[in-house]
Order: C-alpha cells, then sequence, then structure tokens
C-alpha cells in the first residue's frame, strides 16, 4: 500500500487504539488461567490477532463480542490446577512478526510435554533467539533451533529453577519466564538478572501479574522471586486493556507538529514505558495539558521547538516518533539508546537515518546516540517503511508540516501495531489517500 500525506493543519479528538504490549499479556495470562477471563477493550493489530491465534492453538476458547468490544476467554480446558502433559501430541505456533509474541509464548508452551514448533515470519526471522538455546536445558526443555534463530522446536515441560538470565537485549524474555514460572513453581524460585533493560515493561508485567492472581518479589531489578500461586481462584477475571502510550506518541507528535488535539483513553499512571513521550514533548517548549485519562496539545509548535535530550535506553519504541518531533526543533536533539534499535523490524537507527535524510533531515550516529539536526527545511520526498510500523508512523507525522506533498511506500506496515492510523489523522482533518500497490 502506498499513503500519500499533504502538509495539513489537524485538530479534533481521538480515542487511542489499544495497547498491544497490554493486550497480548492478557492474552498470554489468559491462557494460563485455567477459567474464563474477559477482556474490555481488546486490540485488533496484528500482533494482537497472532496472540489470539497462538493461546487458540494451545487450547483456550475464544468468543468476540463486537457490540460490546469485549473478548472472552475460556481457558479451563488447558490448565486443571497442574501443568497439562499432553503425550506425543505435536503442534506448531505461529508468531507472526511479533517479537514480544515469541519471547513471551515459548517458555508458556514449554510448559507442556507436547513437541512444539515455534515459528514466524518477516523480520521476527531474522530476530536472535538464541536466549532459549542457553536457558531451556537448564529448565528441563529440549530445544532445536536453526543456530539461535526461528524456527525453534521445544519439548517440556519447563520445570522452574534458580537462573541467572542476560537481560540486556530484551526484557521480553523475562516477561515470558515469570509468567511461566507464575504457572508452574510449587515452592519459591528466583530469576537473578544481569543489566536488565526497558524495566517498565516489566513493571507492565508485574502489574498485569498480579491483578491476574499472581505474586512475585521485585529486588530493585536485579532479582525476581517468583511465589506459587497454587489452585487459583475459578471466578471470572475482568480486565481492560490499557490505551496505547507507543500508538499514541505519535498522535501527539503530529498534534505537536500539525494543530490542537486531545487524545483520550491514556491513562497517566499507566507503566507502559512510552509514557516517557510527554517529557519530551514538554522539554521541547510543547503547550500540554495532562488529564487523568487524556491529554491535550493546545497549539502546535510553530517555529519555537527547542532542542532536546532523551534517554530511550528503557523506551527504544519511541526513537521513530522523537526524530519526527526533533526534526522540526531549531538545533540538535540527542537520544541516547541506539543500541536498543538493532534487532528491530529493520535497523532502525539506520533506517531512520536512512528515510528522514530524504527529507532533508540529517541524523548522525554516535556510539549509543543519534543526533537530529533539527529546525532546517523538511521537504517532501518519496520514502519507504521498510515493512516497519513505526518508521511508516515517523514518516506519516513529519510529512504533516514537511513542505510539499510525501509518499509513503509499504504503508501498510502500520497494521503490526496501528491498523487505523491513517483513519484516525483523517479524522483529524490530515490530507491523506491510500491506494494499493499494482
Amino acid at each position: 500500500m502506498i499513503a500519500t500525506i499533504q502538509p495539513s493543519v489537524i485538530s479534533g479528538n481521538l480515542t487511542a487504539p489499544a495497547s498491544k504490549s497490554s493486550m497480548q499479556r492478557a492474552c498470554a495470562l489468559a491462557l494460563l488461567a485455567g477459567g474464563k477471563t474477559v477482556l474490555q477493550n481488546p486490540g485488533k493489530s496484528n500482533d494482537d490477532q497472532a496472540a489470539l491465534a497462538i493461546i487458540e492453538k494451545l487450547g483456550a476458547k475464544i468468543m468476540l463480542n463486537d457490540a460490546e468490544n469485549i473478548l472472552m476467554i475460556d481457558s479451563e480446558r488447558v490448565f486443571k490446577n497442574t501443568i497439562p502433559v499432553t503425550g506425543d501430541i505435536e503442534r506448531t505456533i505461529d508468531c507472526g512478526e511479533s517479537g514480544l509474541g515469541i519471547r513471551m509464548f515459548a517458555p508458556i508452551a514449554a510448559l507442556s510435554a507436547a513437541e512444539t514448533t515455534i515459528t514466524g515470519s518477516g523480520s521476527l526471522l531474522k530476530r536472535p533467539m538464541h536466549f532459549f538455546d542457553e536457558i531451556f536445558p537448564s529448565l528441563g526443555v529440549t530445544i532445536l533451533s536453526e543456530h539461535g534463530y526461528l524456527p525453534i522446536k521445544i519439548k517440556g515441560p519447563l520445570l522452574p529453577a534458580e537462573i541467572t538470565i542476560d537481560g540486556s537485549l530484551s526484557s521480553q524474555f523475562l516477561t515470558g519466564l515469570l509468567m511461566a514460572f507464575g504457572k508452574a513453581a510449587t515452592t519459591p524460585v528466583t530469576i537473578t538478572v544481569k543489566d536488565l533493560k526497558s524495566k517498565p515493561y516489566i513493571d507492565l508485567t508485574l502489574n498485569m501479574m498480579k491483578q491476574f492472581g499472581y505474586h512475585v518479589e521485585n529486588n530493585n531489578y536485579a532479582s525476581f522471586r517468583i511465589m506459587p500461586a497454587g489452585t487459583l481462584s475459578p471466578k471470572t477475571i475482568n480486565y481492560t486493556v490499557e490505551g496505547d502510550w507507543s500508538g499514541a506518541a505519535f498522535l501527539l507528535v503530529a498534534g505537536a507538529l500539525a494543530g490542537s488535539i486531545t487524545v483520550k483513553g491514556l491513562d497517566v499512571y499507566s507503566t507502559q514505558a512510552d509514557k516517557a513521550i510527554l517529557k519530551a514533548l514538554m522539554d521541547c517548549g510543547v503547550n500540554i495539558s495532562i488529564e487523568e485519562s487524556q491529554v491535550i496539545i493546545n497549539a502546535a509548535l510553530g517555529e519555537t521547538g527547542k532542542p532536546f535530550q532523551f534517554d530511550a535506553t528503557d523506551c527504544p519504541d519511541l526513537f521513530p516518533p522523537l526524530v519526527s518531533l526533533a526534526a522540526f526543533c531549531k538545533g540538535i536533539s540527542v537520544i541516547e539508546g541506539v543500541s536498543r534499535l538493532a534487532f528491530k523490524e529493520s535497523n532502525r537507527a539506520f533506517t531512520l537515518q536512512e528515510e528522514f535524510k530524504k527529507l532533508g533531515v540529517t541524523i548522525t550516529l554516535q556510539d549509543d546516540l543519534m543526533l537530529i539536526n533539527g529546525g532546517g527545511a523538511v521537504t517532501g520526498a518519496r520514502v519507504c517503511a521498510h515493512h516497519d510500523h513505526r518508521i511508516a508512523m515517523a514518516c506519516a507525522v513529519a510529512a504533516l508540516k514537511a513542505s510539499g506533498e510525501t509518499v509513503i511506500d509499504e504503508a501498510e506496515a502500520v497494521n503490526k501495531s496501528y491498523p487505523g492510523f491513517y483513519e484516525d489523522l483523517k479524522l483529524l482533518n490530515a490530507a491523506v489517500s491510500l491506494q494499493t500497490n499494482d
């Protein structure tokens, strides 16, 4: 799909999309619940659909009520207060392009003695999964991988044990282990973590696990002691999927550059890492009002944007919207955490540098820093999303204030996390047209 965007002045109100970080974790916890879970405000992105397909393949029953925007998940037949042992049954689960999906569901699938093949598509096939080769054997799980890449074949049951893991590549591996240990532990067990990144995402995991009846002690992110869950209450669990700060970050930056907007459905007390976009917006001088469940951009920056410094080590998904923002701030903005960008849907540091150069913005990479030389002429151009949803959205947001038309190839990449992105821009009066490839 090709998206064509003209410079626009935007205005209006929008509700943030559902958080795929919250939705996918809720799917995993609903699978482990061994009963009924009702999800309010379920997500509809490709990653969310992949998570639902996984839990269905692992035995959950799913019922969608579109009229009330709720999703009912029944996992009563999956877990009967014990870890399932399903003999020689073989199954395959497909994680699509979801990094969280593979890293979270692999340990959960390993709870079973069934042999499970885990595969994916697109960029996920290039993401390293050596972590499982190193950790699973110490937990009683046999594993066969393609030299640390998908597809992988595993066979449990996983047996929780005292282990030390490396948390520098992604906190998502820890999320999966915490959930699997929470379900399987019969005595207290500790996971020690070295160099944990993206701590706010672990806060989200722990907060959601607590709501589903698990107890994990966090020792300053250096270790996590998981207590046996015992027999969880069979009562129906109700959980509301949070609004997504990751997707909302693009909307808020769009407002900062091109108009006055209100984004509703955001929890300002959320543990989502990308809530930190608020700091960058305030640092560069955006006129912003923050309320309990909505954020208001009162006016576009105009020519007053100040360059900013921002540490994105724990929230690397903010790099793309921050680059769009920095492009229009006068001077050099500095974002730290470039090392976190190598294994995303694209190598985002180089992709941002390449595509924003086409728009007239110079980006310099210096060790773990990204320096954006903003405030110059940003001109419309033909750019490419590189199959990366956040690159597509970053280019679209910058296009709203660029001079001239911007054309985005592979624009359908937004479906991974925010399928309604372009339609939402249209609701804000942005001049957006879409066409399918010939």
